[in-house]
């Protein structure tokens, strides 16, 4: 076996502040920030030297984990926040929720935006995709009957 665990999901914000607050009423907890600097970085992503604020969310299983980072140098070069969700490349994070409607209402005083319409898979999943800050696209999944 090579693969031990996902380790955590990266997603670059403009306002970590915004980003901490909106993934906290989800559900999650912040487990550190930090200022992240200098050439050792820059070796990792090779972008020569960067310096990074990152905070680290962990799910409350304690599983799965976040990692929102806001790229003070070198500046962003790209946005693909608004892509729709058939654009190529890494796109979405899925958050299983105990409840798909209390949850969006909660999300939606916190500017987040239902993309389509909730719907229900079979007799499964209830299913929703949102956009939430800074349009960042997060899919929301009840299960059903467990």
């Amino acid at each position: 076996m090579t693969v031990i665990r996902m380790d955590n999901v990266g997603i670059v914000v403009e306002s970590l502040d915004s980003a901490i607050s909106f993934f906290t009423e989800l559900g999650l907890k912040l487990e550190g920030r930090a200022t992240v600097e200098g050439e050792w970085a820059g070796r990792v992503t090779g972008l020569g030297s960067q310096r990074v604020e990152i905070a680290m969310m962990v799910t409350p299983d304690g599983h799965s984990r976040l990692e929102l980072s806001r790229f003070l140098t070198p500046p962003v070069i790209a946005d693909h926040r608004n892509a729709p969700v058939n654009a190529l490349g890494y796109l979405r994070v899925m958050f299983t929720v105990d409840d798909i409607d209390e949850t969006l209402a909660r999300l939606q005083k916190h500017g987040a935006q239902l993309v389509g319409e909730v719907v229900q898979y079979e007799r499964s999943y209830r299913l929703c995709y949102i956009r939430g800050p800074e349009g960042l696209l997060i899919g929301l999944a009840q299960a059903l009957g467990v």
